[in-house]
């Protein structure tokens, strides 16, 4: 049983914002009486019908557990299964889907990293550099990592705007940098960084790079042979997958080298009592029973985003971006934080005198759905003097009116708060 998405979808490319963001049914509701604004995409995204309905097509007509069955479900389930890591792996440019592992999501994925790899390379005195605008889950795994081991964190600092102070990376690179994880785009301020140069500085110093991709996928293209990522990590739900899905890329070589994160089935190649031996990757790291339904949804997703083109997503987010910027700059007590040169659609901004949250809260009456807090980027916070933000982050089925709405809200809080 097959899905005929390209009958369903047609041909993305040339299909009008219009009908596209009309693939969305989540959006097609009210929130407290007004139509839903969805600025909520960097946390995650929504996901279009026909996911849900190739999601709905394996369950009803497919569903069967994956690898070595030799009935007919189990071979569609298999087939569909592997076929959305080829589709994913062709996403991000992966060289080969062998080197792509699927995972819960990009947490995993570094902790699978941190595990596997981490702690076989790095020892007592080995440092690992990070810069000051990760996420969470690219320091907390490195930190216990070090405190495992004796090795040491580093990191490359920030400017004021929200960008990486490169000028700094090669004084920080040294004979004892084992590792250097590196956020792709900020959650927190948009900011898309130089992974090219700062891979290109670590392998002349022959050290290996992770890549944090989350923001990095869902809106613009992504080629990790080209930036010669060894270490490369996304998660489905922020590119209109579904949740407990994401993926690693590594470099075969690093791949065939690492040893298992989990033990148990699918990721034997043989076992008694005496040993057991592994199975070739990417099994050797998909211990169990995978997560079918959501990999064969983000198989679908990719297809999706594929169908529209990244080049023309990044295109339509920009303008996004640059219209509800101005709309927020021109409203009096509004502070915008991330303002590098090269900006995903990422705004986070507060009011004067108004905590994130009750502008969050207040937004959310008027039916637009923003993030409020630290974003998981408590350092960050931290760096700009401030406890959280604001943040609305748009995608390419949003438009101008969802911009426009936003700074209404935005202006209704000014008028709650006398502000």
């Amino acid at each position: 049983m097959t899905v005929d998405t390209e009958s369903r979808v047609g041909n993305a490319a040339q299909r009008s914002w219009k009908a596209i963001r009309a693939d969305f049914p989540a959006l097609d509701q009210e929130v407290g009486g007004s139509p839903l604004s969805y600025l909520d995409n960097a946390a995650s995204s929504q996901s279009p019908q026909s996911v849900i309905d190739r999601m709905t097509a394996y369950q009803s007509g497919e569903h069967s557990n994956v690898h070595r069955g030799v009935h007919t479900l189990s071979r569609r389930a298999t087939d569909a299964f592997e076929a959305a890591r080829e589709k994913v792996a062709e996403f991000i440019g992966a060289p080969d889907p062998d080197c792509c592992v699927w995972t819960r999501g990009a947490t995993e994925a570094i902790n699978l990293v941190r595990y596997a790899w981490g702690r076989a390379n790095i020892e007592a005195g080995d440092e690992i550099l990070v810069t000051e605008m990760e996420h969470h889950s690219n320091i907390v795994p490195w930190q216990m990592l070090c405190e495992e081991t004796g090795a040491q964190l580093r990191v490359l600092p920030m400017t004021d705007r929200g960008e990486l102070k490169l000028d700094q990376l090669d004084g920080l690179l040294t004979d004892r940098t084992k590792l250097v994880g590196a956020v792709h785009v900020s959650n927190a301020l948009g900011t898309i960084n130089p992974v090219e140069t700062i891979i290109e500085k670590a392998h002349d110093r022959g050290v290996p790079v992770l890549i944090d991709g989350c923001q990095a996928t869902p809106h613009m293209d992504v080629d990790v042979e080209e930036m010669d990522a060894d270490f490369y990590v996304f998660s489905g739900h922020k590119m209109n997958g579904p949740t407990g899905i994401g993926m690693l890329y590594a470099r075969r070589d690093i791949l065939e080298e690492m040893p298992p994160f989990h033990g148990g089935g699918e990721m034997i190649r043989s076992v008694t009592f005496e040993e057991s031996t592994w199975a070739d990757v990417p099994q050797k790291f998909e211990a169990g029973t995978p997560a079918i339904l959501p990999a064969i949804g983000l198989g679908e997703a990719a297809s999706y985003l594929t169908d529209i083109g990244m080049e023309r997503i990044a295109r339509r987010e920009a303008d996004l971006l640059e219209y509800a910027t101005g709309k927020l700059e021109a409203i009096e007590g509004v502070r915008i934080f991330g303002r590098a040169d090269r900006k995903a659609s990422v705004l986070s901004f507060d009011v004067d005198g108004v905590h994130p949250h009750d502008i969050g809260t207040i937004l959310d009456d008027e039916g637009v759905a923003i993030r409020a807090g630290h974003h998981c980027t408590q350092p960050v916070m931290d760096r700009l003097g401030i406890p959280a933000t604001a943040r609305a982050s748009f995608a390419y089925y949003n438009t101008r009116v969802d911009a426009d709405r936003l700074a209404d809200a935005v202006e209704t809080v000014k008028e709650i708060f006398g502000r």
